[in-house]
């Protein structure tokens, strides 16, 4: 799992060529040296940019970009991983009560997720996907 960026303001076409450029780039090498990682993205504005998928394809050698059907949420583990932190977020006791609080509760709820917290969503992939064939690419 690589670190939380924080984004202080809204998340251009631009931005997000650097953050996957400055972030991204650097740390998918450093994870899965064979090469193997797969990058996901949901269809957020920024994500679908011509430029923004162009990337992805530049750098295929360096790692795998995972496609799927646009508004297929089923797809979207990264949902999976928010809800996660939300929950971890509501549970905190205090509960965070400035940014600056709240960047620090996701950060350590983060970090604190276990070494294979990823593998279960990972794994329902094959699930997921058999759901979507069968739905003809409908969400489910």
């Amino acid at each position: 799992m690589g670190p939380l960026i924080r984004l202080e303001t809204t998340l251009t076409n631009d931005r997000y060529l650097n953050i996957l450029s400055d972030h991204l780039y650097t740390f998918m090498p450093i994870v899965h040296s064979d090469g193997l990682g797969q990058f996901q993205q949901d269809n957020a504005t920024p994500h679908a940019s011509r430029l923004a998928t162009k990337w992805p394809q530049e750098h295929s050698s360096d790692f795998r970009h995972f496609h799927w059907q646009p508004k297929s949420p089923e797809m979207n583990i990264i949902e999976d991983i928010r809800d996660a932190l939300l929950h971890a977020i509501e549970m905190s006791s205090p509960p965070p009560l400035t940014p600056m609080d709240l960047l620090t509760a996701l950060q350590d709820s983060w970090c604190k997720f276990p070494p294979g917290y990823l593998q279960t969503p990972v794994e329902s992939m094959s699930r997921r996907f058999a759901s979507l064939l069968r739905a003809r690419g409908v969400p489910t």
